[in-house]
């Protein structure tokens, strides 16, 4: 093994190929100036030996490229030993080396958050100066600048957003004019929501500003289209009910509509019902339609019928089960409304679900009663054969009661004719004097007749009165009133074959209104593919 020594001047371990020569070990002397390297030969050396004549020149170029390289690595090692003390000294010297100026300095940390408090601080000081309590924008991202959020304020105010409004919303201000408000205002354009009530558009509900048009806004709005809502109607149903825009696809939405197939509400219908009311979109089922359905149900309303009475009026899911349904149902009784004819009354006039009773039905009784001299049992029969009295005015009452006796009727038969017909009080008058001339000149009846049968004047004189009275006369027929009329034309050609007329017939009274209209089978796809007894997991 041949050995060679090399001394450097560095305090290093670093082995080098000298050659031919192969570094196998190389260890540290004692002594820090000198470096011990054991060189060995090539493990091929050993496999055939042979000798190896080294020549002079060989030898002298070896040692002119030893001193060379002895010559570099001393300053190699020298310059990054300087650097290693300069990083040293930076780094022990602390404080006591000054800060050297440069152009990539930062702001520490503490530095910005005290200059962000402060910016805060300016902030707050401008809003309450306008009127707006900044307490719960805390933890809410701001604008830096007083000038951003004038701007801000500006924009909502160009809205017709008032300071008030701001108020009752105050997070609307962490929406961005570019970034949230105008991509927003411009998407509801587009879909044709009117300027005139965007601003009662954003009372309603500000927090449209902070959704995003393709993740919030626009599947909603194609949720609503495959309701068959059409799209000249989209506009209308978000402006009627904006709040539709912040409601899950497959939450709420879709099991009202589910429910309400379920109960027998034509599918075909879904699009117009939800047009008209789109507030529907929003109910829970568990807490608010079923319960509702169901309470009718009790009162003796089929649920078929409760689904035709739906479809026709969908706003009638909106009136309060509790807060108001329930109680109008108690104070109709307590108006001598008999139980029996509630599904009738409601069938008739839905709306009676929703009026405060409590204020109107006091009033209108002792209106009728001061005009006709009715009963409280009077009153109460009025309202079963036409709820709507209800909501009537006084003046067209008066001019109705007015007219009856200028016909000649004395006040008893006019309390008479109105508890049998109270639809005499609410007829057009023109129409009205010109079938009482016509029964009083061509029919030549006495009056007692349309005592007996108010209801004459609820039938079309040109259509129905003329035709049959014209029949009978060329028979020769003598009938009561309520025998020519209250029937239907197929009903009536069938009595002009009678040799004789019945005498049970003779006795039909008033028409009145048959619940079986509402249950008319349909020719459409409302069968129900939903289970009626609807889970209650929509109640949380």
């Amino acid at each position: 093994m041949l050995k060679w020594c090399l001394r450097f001047h560095i305090h290093t371990e670093r082995g080098f190929h000298l050659q031919n020569m192969k570094v196998i070990s190389y260890n540290r002397n004692i002594n820090p100036s000198f470096l011990l390297i054991n060189h060995e030969l090539p493990s091929n050396t050993f496999h055939r030996p042979r000798l190896i004549s080294t020549s002079a020149p060989s030898i002298s170029s070896f040692n002119m490229r030893k001193n060379d390289l002895m010559m570099r690595l001393p300053c190699c090692f020298a310059t990054r030993a300087a650097l290693s003390s300069s990083v040293k000294t930076d780094t022990y010297s602390g404080s006591k080396k000054q800060k050297s100026s440069s152009f990539y300095t930062h702001p520490s940390l503490l530095e910005m958050k005290n200059e962000k408090a402060a910016n805060r601080v300016r902030v707050y000081e401008f809003l309450r100066s306008i009127g707006i309590v900044p307490d719960e924008l805390d933890g809410l991202e701001l604008p830096v600048t007083v000038e951003v959020m004038r701007e801000r304020v500006d924009f909502l105010h160009k809205l017709g957003l008032t300071i008030e409004d701001i108020n009752n919303y105050p997070l609307v201000l962490g929406c961005s004019v570019k970034k949230n408000m105008i991509p927003v205002l411009d998407y509801l354009g587009k879909l044709g929501v009117r300027k005139s009530t965007l601003t009662d558009f954003l009372r309603r509900y500000p927090q449209v500003l902070h959704a995003s048009v393709v993740v919030d806004l626009a599947p909603v709005v194609k949720y609503l289209q495959g309701m068959d809502i059409k799209p000249n109607d989209i506009p209308r149903v978000l402006e009627k009910y904006p709040e539709v825009l912040g409601f899950k696809l497959e939450g709420t939405m879709s099991t009202s509509v589910a429910y309400l197939v379920g109960i027998g509400v034509a599918r075909r219908e879904i699009g117009g019902l939800l047009t008209r009311y789109p507030e529907i979109l929003g109910m829970r089922v568990g807490r608010v339609i079923k319960p509702f359905v169901e309470y009718l149900e009790v009162l003796g309303i089929p649920r078929l019928a409760v689904a035709r009475l739906i479809e026709k009026h969908p706003h009638i899911l909106g009136f309060g089960l509790q807060e108001r349904v329930k109680p109008n149902i108690q104070s109709l009784l307590k108006f001598h409304v008999r139980e029996t004819t509630l599904p009738s009354v409601i069938a008739q006039y839905p709306e009676i679900l929703g009026i405060d009773m409590e204020a109107k039905l006091p009033s209108q009784q002792e209106f009728l009663n001061s005009i006709i001299g009715s009963t409280h049992e009077d009153f109460g029969r009025v309202i079963e054969k036409m709820p709507q009295i209800i909501s009537l005015s006084k003046a067209p009452v008066v001019k109705h009661v007015d007219f009856l006796k200028e016909c000649g009727f004395s006040s008893e038969q006019v309390r008479e004719m109105v508890v049998g017909c109270p639809q005499v009080l609410a007829l057009n008058l023109d129409i009205m004097k010109k079938s009482f001339e016509y029964f009083k000149t061509t029919m030549a009846r006495p009056l007692e007749d349309l005592v007996a049968f108010p209801a004459f004047f609820t039938y079309g004189l040109e259509s129905t009165i003329k035709p049959r009275h014209k029949k009978i006369a060329e028979k020769g027929l003598k009938c009561s009133l309520a025998w020519l009329l209250n029937c239907s034309d197929e009903k009536f050609d069938q009595r002009m074959s009678y040799d004789i007329i019945d005498m049970e017939e003779m006795e039909v009274g008033e028409s009145s209104f048959d619940m079986n209209t509402l249950l008319e089978p349909r020719n459409d796809e409302s069968a129900s593919d939903y289970d009626d007894d609807y889970s209650e997991d929509d109640n949380v």
